[in-house]
């Protein structure tokens, strides 16, 4: 099956204006939410690869941040003060470039040539490579570290710009994390903002049964995180604790509760996702449904 320019649905948008109406941007953001993941579909069916579970849970988180929080254009790419996002689930690059694509990072037709020989837009984003990106990942683990070093850079510079990291739950069972967490308490870096898609699954099994992570709210916060948790697929819920005033010396994390595969009937909640590729029959329904969320709204 080859992905094509005839796959590519998506149009890019613009961010409502500063002082929008809250109820707006809201609407905005959950419109927004649901052809990213119509287009994240089409590239992970047309191209036959990709990791579609983690992909949909993280879709709400992106569009937020993209859409209403980060402090970050397409023509600020290299501006200084710019907000820095990084992707430390760097599997979900589908999701990722399909995000940044729809904000303007970069030629929407370009995401015809996902994980096609030579594209730059693999299976894991380079930052040489893909406009936007601020680190490699890929190998969990990494992210996290690496945005504590950038928001120290930030301290060190004076910056008022802040760092926001996603990590998958189920990367928190490598210790580089935590080592992290132990750094950004000790150096109150209170412009770093930890958000955790917590959907419970990782690859082959949920992530209780791997190396169970609970009470993981009261683990981050016996390490110095300032924690709260929120429904991850509530644009509102999320607009309101991301864009929430930093609180001096605390670094914050966001534990948002999301569902692998949402809002997909067949693949919410279903491990076999994780990198599961849907037939004919499979994305023709998963399409069905995401194109039926219009309606209700």
């Amino acid at each position: 099956m080859t992905l094509t320019q005839e796959h590519i649905t998506l149009r890019p948008v613009t961010r409502p204006c500063a002082g929008a109406p809250r109820a707006e941007v809201v609407a905005f953001l959950a419109e927004t939410a649901r052809q990213i993941r119509l287009q994240d579909l089409a590239l992970v069916h047309h191209a036959g690869a990709g990791h579609i579970g983690g992909e949909l849970s993280a879709a709400d988180i992106l569009t937020t941040l993209y859409g209403a929080v980060l402090d970050v254009a397409p023509d600020r790419v290299e501006d200084p003060e710019r907000d820095r996002f990084v992707l430390s689930k760097g599997h979900v690059a589908g999701m990722y470039y399909t995000t940044l694509a729809a904000f303007g990072f970069l030629p929407v037709a370009e995401l015809a040539t996902f994980l096609a020989p030579e594209s730059r837009l693999n299976g894991h984003p380079n930052r040489l490579y893909v406009p936007g990106v601020e680190a490699n990942t890929g190998p969990l683990g990494h992210g996290l570290p690496i945005a504590v070093g950038l928001a120290i850079s930030g301290v060190l510079l004076g910056s008022p710009r802040r760092t926001y990291v996603l990590v998958g739950d189920g990367e928190l069972q490598e210790g580089s994390n935590w080592e992290a967490m132990m750094a950004a308490s000790q150096y109150g870096l209170e412009r770093l903002t930890v958000i955790v898609d917590r959907n419970r699954l990782q690859q082959g099994a949920t992530t209780a049964d791997t190396n169970d992570l609970d009470p993981l709210a009261d683990k981050m916060r016996a390490f110095g995180l300032m924690v709260t948790e929120v429904d991850g697929h509530d644009h509102a819920a999320l607009l309101d604790v991301l864009t929430a005033p930093p609180v001096t010396g605390r670094p914050r994390a966001v534990i948002a509760h999301t569902h692998k595969g949402h809002p997909v009937s067949f693949m919410s909640d279903n491990v076999a996702w994780h990198h599961g590729v849907p037939d004919d029959a499979q994305y023709a329904l998963a399409v069905a449904e995401l194109e039926a969320l219009a309606a209700v709204r």
